[in-house]
């Protein structure tokens, strides 16, 4: 029976949401590819190819791993908590996620990169499965990190875009056009694209050859497992199980990163194509490394992270997290407002033109600002504002919001 929160996933969660902040700040809130010369203007310091080679090494590809991972956690422990009181919580859940998705739809008006909208539409799957076995559990979450779902679309549809004019080519014109909008258009029209053209670009990005939403209902079931043998009530007694998954995962990382590099060397001919061929199986191929290069990273970085938070002085800095994690919904719209109020025409209009030296400088302040203000702010409130509201439209009843004090 789950009593109370786990700090240790509210820090893993608050760790999570910095990455992802860091990340869409260095590719400047875009949720596109960038055209050509679209962000020469973020690597004009001798650092700044350094910073963004870490962050795509360290980062990209795995935070927002490590965020699905606990949703679908989070999802088991809602489950059995109502079930531990005689509750279904399934339809309550079902509602929950289409409020999740109109959050999302407003917050994909602002960022075209929102995750929300497909964690709502994913996550409606998760329901048939809390009662599944383990067994099966982890054997499709394996078979979609292995690439089910890019295959089988690959097989049906090739590697076309499904259902948009989708590019990923700098030097495609919808690419610059996209990116002159941003740079000089205003709110209205950024709202329309993103509404109108934007959902279909990102529905082709999460479920077809490129395969992000797979990969995302494949770690909504790890974290499902995970909650289902308690492994975070108890993973300071798991050392030796740690210890084995730390080394297959250090070595199923360096073995897919090689792989990785040399199926891509096929693919562009050894560089003498500017991008691999998207309706080749050898590209197919290495997509999937490439993912699974990044699985074997997240389960890296949720290792060495229990392993810090094992460490008493680990753990008090790690702690710092928690508020900031239990705020997840409420910090992760707020960076996109900023970061998007500072880079897009509509605002500041610094798109394109800040180095990545001082766009990680950036980042690190909206980290640790919103890292004090959640700590202050749940000093004195119950939840986050929008965590209350989404809690309070899922069960149709007005929560406490301010904290009562004690005298």
């Amino acid at each position: 029976m789950i009593k109370k929160r786990l700090d240790v996933v509210d820090a893993l969660r608050g760790f999570s949401l910095a990455g992802i902040v860091v990340i869409h700040m260095l590719e400047n809130y875009l949720g596109a590819p960038p055209p050509s010369t679209g962000l020469e203007g973020a690597t004009v310091w001798p650092t700044d190819g350094i910073i963004n080679g870490i962050a795509t090494f360290f980062i990209r590809g795995k935070f927002f791993a490590l965020f699905s991972f606990l949703f679908g956690l989070s999802f088991y422990i809602q489950m059995k908590r109502a079930a531990d009181k005689g509750i279904n919580f399934g339809g309550r859940f079902f509602w929950r996620l289409i409020l999740l998705l109109l959050i999302g739809v407003v917050h994909h008006m602002f960022y075209r990169g929102d995750i929300l909208t497909i964690y709502a539409i994913t996550g409606l799957f998760l329901i048939p499965f809390y009662k599944v076995s383990n067994k099966w559990l982890l054997g499709i979450s394996a078979l979609l990190f292995l690439g089910l779902g890019r295959f089988l679309i690959f097989r049906i549809f090739g590697g076309d875009p499904l259902i948009s004019t989708m590019s990923i080519s700098p030097n495609d014109p919808a690419t610059q056009a996209y990116f002159d909008l941003l740079k000089e258009g205003n709110i209205i029209e950024v709202f329309k694209s993103n509404t109108l053209q934007g959902h279909l670009i990102k529905l082709d990005f999460q479920y077809g050859v490129f395969g992000r939403g797979y990969l995302t209902f494949g770690f909504f079931l790890t974290g499902l497992y995970c909650g289902k043998i308690g492994f975070f009530e108890r993973f300071d007694s798991l050392k030796k199980q740690l210890k084995k998954a730390l080394i297959w995962s250090i070595a199923g990382l360096v073995l897919t990163l090689i792989l990785t590099a040399i199926v891509f060397a096929f693919a562009t001919d050894f560089g003498k194509q500017p991008q691999p061929d998207f309706n080749s199986l050898i590209t197919m191929i290495g997509l999937t490394l490439y993912d699974v290069s990044n699985v074997f990273f997240t389960v890296l970085i949720i290792i060495v992270f229990l392993y810090a938070f094992m460490k008493i002085k680990g753990k008090r800095f790690l702690l710092r997290f928690a508020p900031y994690g239990r705020m997840a919904l409420t910090n992760y719209l707020l960076q996109s407002v900023i970061g998007t109020a500072l880079l897009y025409g509509w605002g500041l209009g610094y798109i394109g033109e800040i180095p990545n030296t001082l766009m990680l400088g950036i980042s690190l302040l909206i980290i640790v600002v919103q890292l004090y203000t959640s700590k202050w702010w749940l000093n004195r409130y119950a939840q986050g504002p929008l965590e209350w509201l989404w809690r309070s439209l899922t069960h149709f009843k007005r929560f406490p919001f301010i904290k009562k004090k004690v005298s």
